[in-house]
């Protein structure tokens, strides 16, 4: 199997509705910062496709982080990031997350302007070309990519 179609099977994991969101996510994604790596981790909680400048997870930028109700855009050195809107939630020292429900929220100018400020911050450059795709890990133990509800219905 390619690395796409891997991460492709890896959504498929999830609700049709939460699947297509991520596709749509990671569509804008990648048309946003075609020449960025993605990184994608099937963690044990939740399936994170990270974005950055080459394959080592420390110079990551951006993840969407999928989990069975919904898709967060994670902004990897958010606490550093000026934030004027309070778009940014989340206490830590270093990450800083958008819920990204509705998914239109992506495409927020104060939400594109905070794209663009860590970007151009850290280094992703909005380059053309296509940025590879790397699969870091696939956990053997998963949490139910589907709600309850969901998984009884199928």
């Amino acid at each position: 199997m390619t690395p796409k179609q891997q991460l492709e099977s890896f959504i498929d994991k999830f609700t049709p509705q939460v699947a297509a969101q991520t596709r749509s996510a990671f569509a804008w994604m990648r048309r946003k910062f075609p020449g960025a790596t993605v990184l994608v981790y099937d963690n044990f909680t939740a399936l994170a496709i990270g974005f950055g400048p080459n394959d080592r997870a420390s110079e990551a930028v951006f993840s969407l982080a999928v989990f069975p109700q919904w898709v967060s855009l994670f902004f990897l050195q958010g606490a550093a990031l000026p934030d004027p809107h309070r778009r940014l939630t989340g206490g830590g020292k270093q990450v800083r997350h958008i819920k990204l429900v509705p998914l239109e929220l992506l495409q927020d100018p104060q939400v594109v302007a905070l794209l663009d400020a860590e970007a151009k911050r850290l280094g992703l450059a909005v380059s053309s070309g296509r940025g590879k795709i790397v699969i870091k890990s696939i956990s053997a133990a998963q949490r139910p990519r589907r709600p309850a509800a969901a998984r009884k219905s199928r």
